[in-house]
């Protein structure tokens, strides 16, 4: 059994028992025995702890085994020692009493079957390929690429990125009008930033549109935002004559979220449009690399570099958790751009700009798109015949490209009812009302389908057709 002191002066009443064998030496055993004292309270603010001499005697150790032990508890503000005075409790070494934390709700229930949209599958993340990049970069990159770069980015990105994009989007993109983001969230903080400080008033929007970049964004740099109604094929652009907007912010590959793509003559009459107020065009490409039913539709960057700022974002094809994201700038606007990023956070981190560069100048970027297209293109399928054979009333839109489509309800079927019956069943669906700038319009879902199997998929809409018989039927959301 382990040897241990006890005595009958100081270190017993302060509670104190040493042992000998074991691995935490003896003054560790002897600050934290003084240390729980004063937790406790056995040991008040100002009391005088005895002289070292006193609890070494006491203890049968050597002196220096309690004066370190005092030295650590000074060190951490439990203790105060003077030379030629007594060491004494702090003040301040009490333990607070915790405040009472209101417990907070429970979280919502789990949906058993999510429809959330937006989302790649994560599980298919290349990692092989990335590691590879990764090791590659780390081997070959020199030093001087580890300090501090432009702002802009790492230049091996930038030219990755103009080549990809000029052979994939029909870009007309040059390396020095790349500038590498976080993501799309803050490519769109750093465009409303600058064209807030060049004294932009108004930015324009799809409506509906996503609601959780740009828009929050420009409100809060106190700019009006100003919808633009979204028709079967994109943004409406008979309505933008008489519009006075700074910034538009469109989808025109792949309107989000209604799917529409903006035809030829319209993208022309945008940038008409845009050339005779001055305006810039935000093209926002999120997801365009995914198309099943159709040839691929260029950039409208491609028509006009001048006039229009073209997003891009890794997020929908290899995983948000990256944070990379692109903005292929009009010449004039990439100094005062580059300015915002490097007030921002002093440019994004290179060595993953390098990986991504390693990426795609190895081809793995686009051997990762061509594997993952017939994935997404099977449960696309699986939705839509879904759809047809259990809620044939709900009309798909959107369904040619992309992760996600819409469908259109019944005029007799309440959007908000049917979500919350959903969710208190399980299913996680969503409507297109909340991306709306105005209230009415047609009530609508949105379907993601990149993260769900088939069989996940047919199951979820079978369950949804049984929620929509009984909202239809004005039965309580949770009834059998």
């Amino acid at each position: 059994m382990p040897e241990s002191w006890t005595n009958s002066g100081a270190a017993e009443r302060m509670h104190i028992e040493l042992r000998r064998a074991g691995a935490t030496s003896l003054h560790r055993q002897l600050a934290e025995a003084i240390r729980q004292s004063i937790r406790s309270g056995r040991l008040p603010l100002g009391a005088s702890l005895p002289p070292t001499r006193t609890i070494a005697a006491d203890l049968g150790v050597s002196r220096g085994v309690v004066v370190e032990a005092y030295q650590q508890l000074v060190a951490e503000g439990y203790l105060t020692s003077r030379p030629g005075g007594y060491t004494r409790v702090a003040a301040g070494a009490e333990a607070p009493t915790a405040p009472a934390v209101p417990r907070p709700p429970p979280a919502p229930p789990r949906n058993r079957i999510d429809f959330g949209y937006g989302r790649a599958d994560v599980s298919s993340f290349p990692r092989a390929a990335w590691l590879r990049s990764v090791r590659r970069v780390l081997n070959e990159t020199p030093a001087d690429r580890l300090g501090y770069l432009d702002g802009r980015g790492a230049p091996e990105l930038h030219r990755a990125l103009a080549d990809y994009l000029n052979r994939v989007r029909g870009t007309a993109a040059r390396p020095e009008n790349v500038l590498v983001t976080n993501g799309f969230a803050q490519a769109g903080a750093l465009l409303v930033q600058t064209l807030a400080a060049a004294g932009a008033s108004r930015i324009a929007v799809e409506d509906p549109s996503a609601d959780d970049d740009v828009r929050p964004a420009a409100r809060a740099a106190g700019l009006d935002v100003v919808g633009v109604a979204v028709g079967g094929h994109g943004v409406r652009v008979e309505l933008l004559e008489g519009l006075r907007a700074d910034a538009l912010v469109l989808t025109p590959s792949h309107q989000w979220p209604t799917g529409g793509v903006l035809p030829a003559e319209s993208r022309l009459r945008v940038l008409r449009w845009a050339r005779r107020t001055g305006a810039i065009v935000v093209e926002d490409d999120y997801d365009a690399e995914y198309r099943y039913d159709r040839q691929p539709v260029g950039a409208m960057q491609g028509l006009d570099p001048d006039h229009v700022v073209y997003a891009g974002t890794a997020s929908k094809t290899l995983a948000p958790g990256l944070r990379l994201g692109w903005l292929v700038l009009p010449p004039g606007l990439v100094p005062a751009v580059t300015g915002a990023k490097i007030a921002a956070d002093r440019g994004s981190p290179v060595l993953d700009q390098l990986t991504f560069a390693d990426f795609l100048v190895h081809g793995e970027f686009d051997r990762h798109l061509r594997r993952m297209r017939p994935v997404y293109r099977r449960r696309r399928d699986a939705l839509l015949n879904a759809l047809r054979t259990y809620t044939p009333d709900l009309e798909p839109a959107g369904v040619s490209a992309g992760l996600h489509l819409v469908t259109w309800l019944p005029p007799d079927v309440d959007e908000t009812a049917l979500v919350r019956a959903a969710a208190q069943r399980g299913l996680g669906v969503h409507g297109v009302s909340p991306y709306r700038l105005g209230d009415g319009g047609r009530g609508g879902l949105i379907f993601g389908y990149a993260t769900l199997g088939e069989a996940a998929i047919t199951r979820g809409v079978a369950e949804l057709a049984g929620v929509l018989g009984r909202v239809r039927r004005g039965a309580p959301p949770g009834g059998g």
